[in-house]
């Protein structure tokens, strides 16, 4: 449970180094982040999965590039949800989902438990 709690709060980071590392999204507080980690970590449980089943076809014809659109679009989604988080728009979105998986990636690889040798 702590692990999960600690997941949630390096996000709500990730989420706000991304706002101030590009100007085209915009993050108030350190609570609209966690809202925002929040509702964006349940979207792409929940929501995600479908629209990648889907847009298969389309994902399929673009050799997978479609999955950008559907990062971008969910991080938009969120954003219009979550007050006190903002996107630009479309190419702000994508920009700022592509950063907030590249910071997340990072920080997860980083922090990672070493496996144990016997």
């Amino acid at each position: 449970m702590g692990s999960l709690l600690l997941r949630w709060f390096v996000n709500a980071l990730a989420l706000m180094l991304v706002a101030w590392v590009y100007p085209g999204v915009t993050v108030d507080t350190i609570f609209a982040a966690m809202v925002a980690a929040l509702v964006l970590g349940l979207v792409n449980t929940l929501v995600r999965p479908v629209l990648v089943i889907l847009t298969f076809p389309v994902t399929l014809l673009t050799l997978g590039l479609f999955l950008f659109v559907i990062n971008a679009l969910l991080f938009w989604l969120v954003a219009e949800m979550v007050q006190g988080f903002r996107v630009g728009g479309f190419f702000d979105a994508l920009v700022g989902s592509l950063l907030y998986s590249l910071i997340t990636l990072v920080v997860n690889w980083v922090t990672r438990p070493s496996p144990q040798r016997d």
